[in-house]
């Protein structure tokens, strides 16, 4: 009985497998159609998506051209090629405004941007692209189910341009560019004022100044000292008990004793 199914199965594959090439190599697009909605249903996207790839062009304007159409973008989203089943959403959202599909197609679009969206310290154009794609969603769909879920992406996505813009002012202080430094991070608290990376901005701009300062030649120096103490004392009024205390206030020691060859 065993060896009779064993059998029956490798039968029924190859019998599949069979009717799968023939349906490759037809010119019957119905049947290539026919064969690519199974494939789709029984989830073999790769398979599916070489029919569609077929007859595609053959049935633009066609009434099973939505359909098919929707099929093939969720194929290549179902094997994560994100950036042509971005493109198939797209088109099938500009060209089936009223399709039932379109909410979705619109959502999954630019979910794709979310997916290619690369880690923070990379190009973020794909990020920014994936941002304004979720908000004409939300804008255009403000009370779609899958709402919760876009704004969780967008929030997701800006946290990493945030830490980004964090990372890149820091590397100015690492090469020692202390004024680029400076600028960068005042830009990065004006652009983020509600940052979790707020006391370590301040920090390092305290430090940048700081460097900057007992680095200088001494026709610059008084000016930047005081610079460098008024930095400390941001860090101080936004966090009096700040993790860099002690490095801030050995800092802030040196800086009182170099001030004073200007007070004589």
């Amino acid at each position: 009985m065993k060896k009779f199914l064993a059998l029956l199965i490798v039968i029924i594959t190859f019998s599949s497998c069979s009717d799968y090439q023939k349906a490759l190599k037809s010119e019957d697009i119905a049947v290539k159609f026919a064969m690519a909605t199974k494939m789709y249903e029984a989830k073999k996207y790769n398979k599916a998506i070489r029919l569609f790839e077929q007859i595609a062009p053959a049935y633009k304007g066609k009434p099973q051209a939505e359909r098919l159409f929707y099929m093939y973008a969720q194929s290549l989203y179902k094997t994560e090629q994100y950036y042509l089943a971005g493109y198939q959403f797209e088109s099938f959202a500009s060209g089936y405004p009223k399709s039932e599909k379109m909410e979705e197609a619109s959502f999954l679009g630019a979910k794709c941007f979310t997916h290619l969206s690369p880690v923070y310290s990379l190009d973020q154009t794909d990020t920014y692209k994936a941002i304004d794609k979720l908000q004409s969603f939300i804008d255009m769909y403000p009370n779609s189910a899958s709402l919760p879920e876009a704004n969780v992406l967008v929030k997701g996505l800006r946290e990493k341009l945030e830490k980004k813009a964090f990372e890149n002012a820091k590397i100015y202080n690492n090469i020692s560019d202390y004024k680029a430094a400076m600028v960068a991070f005042d830009n990065f608290l004006v652009n983020y004022p509600g940052t979790p990376y707020k006391e370590k901005a301040l920090f390092y701009k305290f430090d940048s100044a700081y460097q900057l300062a007992i680095n200088s030649v001494p026709a610059k120096m008084e000016e930047r000292l005081n610079n460098a103490k008024s930095a400390y004392n941001s860090l101080i009024k936004f966090k009096a008990d700040t993790e860099f205390k002690a490095k801030a206030d050995e800092m802030l020691a040196r800086i009182e004793n170099d001030l004073k060859q200007f007070t004589k």
